[in-house]
């Protein structure tokens, strides 16, 4: 046997295997969001869940700040969230084409329109589907990483490539599929990001478990945001407006 030919044989079996572990974790991949999607209530239920309105509070400063909590979502990708303290409303908006916020506790009180990199974290949060749902449609990339601990879960971790280069790592629980963290990297304002949000006490809502429980911030800080939701609506009416600029009086 020539050693060109024999060079071509392990450069074929190197390919072969790198392939067949690609299609494996692939596979894998496939199966994970398969389950998180029946675990949520089935394709059918999140098809039809056209609107999602939450209310409850946002704890800020190691709990010792309540904020009155309001999101709102509706499809195609657009999302609307307030936070209220003695009669100040903050705001942050997208309307599937651009976001804007009103931060009266920065002394802002004007609407004001939200760069690119500021906007990021929005589109992804008017997904009411999560990053899972739909990936291939959304041009992103998944790649099971295997199970990793979560706060003593030993839960299974999805790496998400979406279509812009930002990057979610999806903690799923093993027995129920549902998301328990996501942990997402991106660049901001030409600097490394990493934000992450634990999820928990899920409650359905339209035929669709959503996470009453959710706490968000950088990655290793000693306090972050927690969101306590009371109250889930779904499909309820939504007028578009609430989502774009305000006009100008």
């Amino acid at each position: 046997m020539s050693p060109r030919f024999l060079i071509s044989l392990i450069i074929a079996g190197a390919v072969a295997s790198a392939l067949l572990a690609q299609e494996k974790s692939q596979t894998t991949a496939d199966e994970l969001v398969a389950k998180n999607i029946e675990a949520k209530g089935g394709a059918t239920a999140l098809q039809n869940l056209q609107t999602l309105r939450v209310t409850g509070k946002m704890l800020v400063q190691e709990g010792q700040i309540e904020l009155a909590y309001l999101k709102i979502k509706k499809r195609p990708d657009q999302v609307r969230t307030e936070a209220s303290l003695q009669g100040m409303t903050q705001v942050e908006a997208y309307d599937d084409k651009e976001g804007w916020k009103v931060s009266p506790f920065f002394g802002r009180k004007d609407p004001e329109r939200m760069s690119a990199d500021d906007v990021k974290a929005l589109i992804e949060d008017s997904e009411i589907d999560g990053p899972l749902v739909d990936w291939k449609t959304k041009g992103s990339t998944i790649e099971y990483l295997g199970t990793e601990d979560v706060d003593g879960t030993l839960a299974h971790k999805l790496k998400v490539v979406r279509k812009n280069g930002d990057v979610s790592f999806v903690y799923l629980d093993p027995d129920h599929f549902l998301e328990i963290r996501v942990l997402t990297q991106r660049m901001r304002h030409g600097a490394h990001e990493e934000v992450e949000t634990d999820l928990g006490d899920y409650e359905k809502a339209g035929g669709v478990f959503v996470p009453t429980s959710i706490e968000e911030g950088p990655k290793g800080a000693p306090d972050k945001q927690r969101i306590i939701i009371d109250k889930v609506e779904a499909n309820v009416p939504v007028d578009d407006a609430i989502f774009h600029f305000p006009a100008s009086k």
